[in-house]
């Protein structure tokens, strides 16, 4: 497997979604190695974790070059190996396929969503994005797309079907431990959270705004996430946060702390402009939290009904579904009706036999 930074633990929705699949395809008899940027990968993780095999090699610290240099290195290595089937994730690190299909290697191909339309990159980014997709697309031996409006961007602009198989969760134990609440200055139930990297198309701004506008008594926001490639974007949010009361930034968190931080929130809200299919979202159902999520497409896929989403930027609107979710009851009877909702739709054991099924149809095909 090619196209992530590496994992567990590692911040970013590819990351957090080959972390949950890749040791249930090492269950189901896969020999699964996954290659994984030396900059991102944790020394103490070790070579082999829950069956996953990594090898790590050197990728550069610059938004626009690891993926792809990366990505070349990692087809040379595949070229070496000669592994059954090279799975790539993403669109940036798809355009190595056609270079892979040349070497004669079998190439799957996972589609996350059009990263060209993030706000983040320029002009030369966006193209080398629209050219990864299309020979990612059209070359690979098989694709994956996790959402069904991916599926039908892939049918009407590359004119080949794909398999459907979404992001999953995992339902976690929920706990009374709240430790790592107290550094934060947190109460249970009384904060707003959103987990995700700082960038732009996340419109972290946005959410600020909203929060000041609701003034929801007693209530604090918190921002659980860092950035990659410090800029000018995490410079602002950081700046609008230490303006704003009530506002938490408490950079990368994992493990308990992270769980603790989804758990005992009393609201999920994820504003973005841009997402494949978003697992923040979906972790945070997992923990039974009330969401609000913008209505673009990614995120309606999800299938919340309406009072779950607000009009993309409308900050009026976004405050006043904080307003809204703020008063609804939060009982365990309406925890554990979401979980149980979202575990009956995304649920990673059936993901990960519809991936080995395609692989099987990548060799045979």
């Amino acid at each position: 497997m090619l196209g992530l930074r590496g994992f567990p633990g590692v911040q970013g929705g590819v990351e957090t979604h080959a972390e949950h699949l890749c040791p249930l395809l090492a269950e189901r008899g896969c020999e699964v190695t996954v290659l994984v940027r030396t900059p991102y990968q944790q020394p103490t993780t070790g070579p082999v974790w829950r069956g996953v095999h990594f090898v790590s090699l050197w990728a550069p610290q610059s938004k626009g070059l690891e993926a792809i240099l990366h990505s070349m290195l990692g087809v040379l290595y595949a070229a070496i190996k000669r592994p059954d089937i090279l799975h790539i994730q993403a669109i940036g690190p798809a355009i190595v396929t056609l270079p892979a299909r040349l070497l004669g290697l079998r190439v799957v191909v996972t589609h996350h969503g059009p990263d060209y339309d993030r706000q983040k990159w320029g002009g030369f980014a966006r193209f080398a994005l629209r050219t990864g997709e299309r020979w990612g697309m059209r070359w690979s031996r098989q694709r994956i797309v996790i959402s069904q409006v991916i599926a039908d961007l892939v049918r009407r602009k590359h004119q080949r079907d794909s398999a459907l198989i979404p992001n999953g969760v995992r339902l976690p134990v929920l706990t009374d431990e709240s430790d790592h609440l107290r550094p934060f200055g947190l109460e249970r139930g009384k904060y707003v959270v959103l987990v995700s990297r700082l960038v732009p198309e996340k419109r972290h701004l946005d959410l600020i705004a909203a929060f000041k506008a609701a003034a929801l008594p007693g209530w604090k926001l918190v921002i659980v996430g860092g950035s990659d490639h410090p800029d000018e974007y995490e410079r602002q949010v950081r700046d609008q946060a230490a303006q704003t009361p009530g506002v938490v930034c408490t950079g990368l968190q994992t493990g308990a702390a992270l769980a603790q931080l989804y758990q005992h929130a009393g609201i999920f809200v994820l504003p973005s402009s841009h997402e494949g299919l978003p697992i923040a979202l979906l972790e945070a159902l997992s923990y039974g939290l009330p969401v609000i999520a913008s209505d673009i497409p990614a995120n309606l896929a999800v299938g919340l009904p309406s009072d779950h989403y607000f009009p993309l930027g409308q900050i009026a609107a976004l405050a006043a579904r904080l307003q809204y979710w703020s008063t609804q009851p939060a009982g365990a009877e309406q925890v554990a009706a979401r979980r149980d909702w979202v575990s009956a739709r995304f649920d990673w054991p059936v993901i990960a036999d519809s991936t080995v099924a395609v692989y099987q149809s990548a060799i045979t095909g």
